[in-house]
């Protein structure tokens, strides 16, 4: 049998981000993005042993993102660098509906990856592996890449983590509801945006998005569902999850700051419900700050804030 490296492996492609300043018009702030990026760094901010997979380009970009990961604690050890293909970059602006992002990613380094770039002894070596919609919608490969580490996994008896993250503008929503679904399908973990899932399931009703995900197989969902919390569920049991009042200013990275403080008290606990709990004020603290992984809480931040929460209660 494998022995454990790591926690939680995340896979995907990480980008370079361009985040637009409310204080000057056409200014933006250079920072990081990537989805499954995002939730391995949340992750290792909450103490968890992360890892990832995936591939960069030899550019400041691409060299810029693997400081930050070592700064973080993340193993890049697996990322390959490309010699020609590109760092993917997003730009993310701000208007009266919430953020609106643009995608420079066509051809990206990490579009290139493919089932024969998953090794099957990372996979076997961590605790929980995780993807998202975003991981298998920008190439072919790239989604059978995520399809072959999932079935690894489950072969090895890996826990899976799958986030819908629906992005329109990368595939057309016949294949993402068919591919979406069936990587749920493989999925233990089900970590769905409530937005994402409506398109996804045809359904509104939170309760009834959480049956069509368990129905598929997955033995916890956890539904985000923006200023109400979060719903999660198992088979046996469900619960709504109020959220915290913050006084948000930028909300990207906010449901990825959710999945890696969600996953990473759910490997320290073993409790889905305390885990939702805890990703529900991590995700609330994370959008106080522009940018995807700046905001980012610790873990010290979170408990902080659950105890003022639950002496205001008290």
């Amino acid at each position: 049998m494998t022995q454990t490296r790591y926690d939680l492996l995340c896979i995907g492609e990480p980008l370079g981000e361009f985040n637009a300043t409310r204080a000057e018009s056409g200014a933006f702030q250079f920072g990081h993005g990537g989805d499954t990026s995002n939730c391995a760094i949340a992750a290792a901010r909450q103490g968890a042993k992360t890892a990832y997979l995936g591939a960069l380009g030899d550019d400041m970009a691409g060299r810029s993102i693997r400081d930050l990961w070592r700064r973080e604690g993340v193993d890049d050890a697996h990322v390959t660098t490309h010699p020609s293909a590109p760092t993917g970059l997003y730009f993310v602006d701000h208007g009266p509906s919430g953020h609106v992002f643009s995608y420079l990613r066509a051809g990206s380094a990490a579009s290139l990856m493919g089932p024969r770039d998953v090794p099957r002894d990372l996979v076997a070596s961590a605790r929980i592996v995780q993807a998202s919609g975003i991981s298998q919608a920008i190439s072919a490969s790239a989604c059978d890449a995520v399809f072959e580490a999932f079935a690894i996994a489950r072969e090895a008896g890996v826990t899976t983590a799958y986030d819908t993250n629906l992005r329109l503008k990368l595939w057309p929503l016949t294949r993402a509801k068919a591919i979406i679904n069936a990587a749920c399908g493989m999925a233990d973990i089900v970590l769905p945006g409530y937005d994402d899932a409506t398109q996804l399931t045809g359904l509104s009703d939170a309760d009834a998005i959480a049956d069509f995900y368990l129905r598929l197989g997955a033995k916890i969902v956890a539904l985000t569902l923006g200023h109400e919390g979060s719903l999660v569920a198992t088979p046996e049991r469900r619960e709504r999850l109020v959220p915290i009042k913050v006084d948000a200013i930028d909300a990207t990275g906010a449901g990825d700051c959710y999945d890696g403080a969600f996953l990473a008290e759910y490997i320290r606990t073993g409790d889905a419900f305390a885990a939702g709990a805890y990703a529900n004020v991590a995700a609330a603290l994370s959008t106080q700050g522009f940018s995807a992984v700046a905001p980012l809480p610790r873990r010290a931040d979170v408990e902080a804030r659950m105890a003022l929460e639950a002496k205001k209660a008290n």
